[in-house]
C-alpha cells in the first residue's frame, strides 16, 4: 500500500523524523530513566507516563519511516480553470443550502474541521478536474450521495503552511 504524497509532505515527513530521533527521543529516554529512579515502578505514575510517551514517539517514527518508504511522490498539476491539488473551492451544497469553502489536499495534510479535504475523499475525487458553475454529484456510500456546484475556485499552491497529520 502507498499513499500519493508531494515532495513537500516527504520532506516535512523527514524533517519531523529527524527531530524526533535527534531530539525527542534522547530526552524521552532521559525521562524514562529519571522516572524509573523514583522508586517502586508498580506506583510510579511518572515511570508509567514516560514510557507511554516513549511508545508513542517510536509509534510515531515507526508510521513516518513507513510513509516516507512507500511514498508515491506525485506533482500538483496545474490548471487555470479547473480545480487542482491545492485549490480552494467555494461549494454550494443544495441539501443544506449553505455555501462552503474547502482546499483539496493530499491525504497526509487533511483536516477536515479547519477546511482541508483530501484528494482521495469522496469530495475530493469528483471536484478535481471540475470548473466553476459544474453540478457534482458526491456518493459517499451506496445508500447516500449529495449535490454540490462549484461557485468560486482560488488557485493554491504546494507551500510548507500546512501541517501534516498526526495520524
Amino acid at each position: 500500500m502507498h499513499d500519493e504524497l508531494t515532495q513537500v509532505d516527504i520532506d516535512k515527513m523527514k524533517e519531523e523524523l529527524q527531530y524526533r530521533e535527534t531530539v525527542l527521543q534522547p530526552k524521552i529516554l532521559e525521562d524514562v530513566k529519571t522516572a524509573r529512579g523514583f522508586g517502586d515502578l508498580s506506583e510510579n505514575f511518572e515511570y508509567k507516563a514516560a514510557k507511554q510517551e516513549k511508545i508513542r514517539n517510536e509509534s510515531r517514527m515507526r508510521y513516518l519511516r513507513n510513509m516516507i518508504k512507500t511514498a508515491v511522490v506525485i506533482t500538483a498539476k496545474q490548471d487555470d480553470s479547473a480545480v487542482c491539488l491545492f485549490d480552494t473551492v467555494e461549494l454550494y451544497f443544495e441539501e443544506d443550502d449553505e455555501v462552503q469553502e474547502v482546499r483539496i489536499v493530499t491525504t497526509l495534510r487533511q483536516n477536515a474541521l479547519k477546511g482541508l479535504i483530501s484528494n482521495k475523499s469522496p469530495l475530493g475525487k469528483v471536484l478535481l478536474g471540475k470548473r466553476e458553475g459544474e453540478r457534482v454529484l458526491v456518493p459517499v456510500d451506496e445508500s447516500y450521495s449529495y449535490y454540490v456546484t462549484v461557485r468560486k475556485i482560488t488557485k493554491g499552491t504546494d507551500d510548507k503552511s500546512l501541517e501534516i497529520g498526526a495520524f
